[in-house]
């Protein structure tokens, strides 16, 4: 599948899901900041991809991401919920998308859906699609 008929379709969920205008949608748009999403509407269109592609989004797949870098160890990268310098260099590389100046240490993991782009699915929608 090409990389605009992904694109397509993830601008398409997003805008169903959220109920926005399509040229209000941008690869570098940020979901909650730009468009208004709240964490219900990120499931909204988890749902939405998930059956438009027929694949499977893992949950936690950025926590899970970050914590399961190669050779690195949980407490190398988060602390009681919080990023470590090297956790924070770790999401940056997971999320090149992202203002990277919003990734820092001290980051809460679970904030994570907040930084997502409309970008950030297209990219979750390519991964799970090179997966299947």
């Amino acid at each position: 599948m090409q990389d605009q008929e992904i694109y397509a379709k993830v601008e398409e969920a997003i805008v169903e899901a959220l109920g926005v205008e399509p040229e209000e949608v941008e690869p570098h748009s940020g979901l909650f900041d730009d468009l208004g999403a709240e964490s219900l509407d990120l499931l909204d269109i988890v749902f939405r991809l998930e059956k438009t592609f027929t694949i499977k989004i893992p949950r936690s797949g950025i926590q899970h991401d970050v914590l399961a870098a190669e050779g690195v160890k949980e407490e190398d990268v988060v602390v009681d919920g919080a990023l470590t310098a090297l956790g924070a260099e770790k999401l940056r590389e997971r999320m090149p998308e992202v203002d990277q100046e919003k990734i820092q240490e001290g980051f809460r993991i679970d904030d994570a859906p907040t930084l997502f782009t409309v970008q950030t699915f297209v990219n979750i929608v390519k991964q799970q699609l090179a997966n299947k």
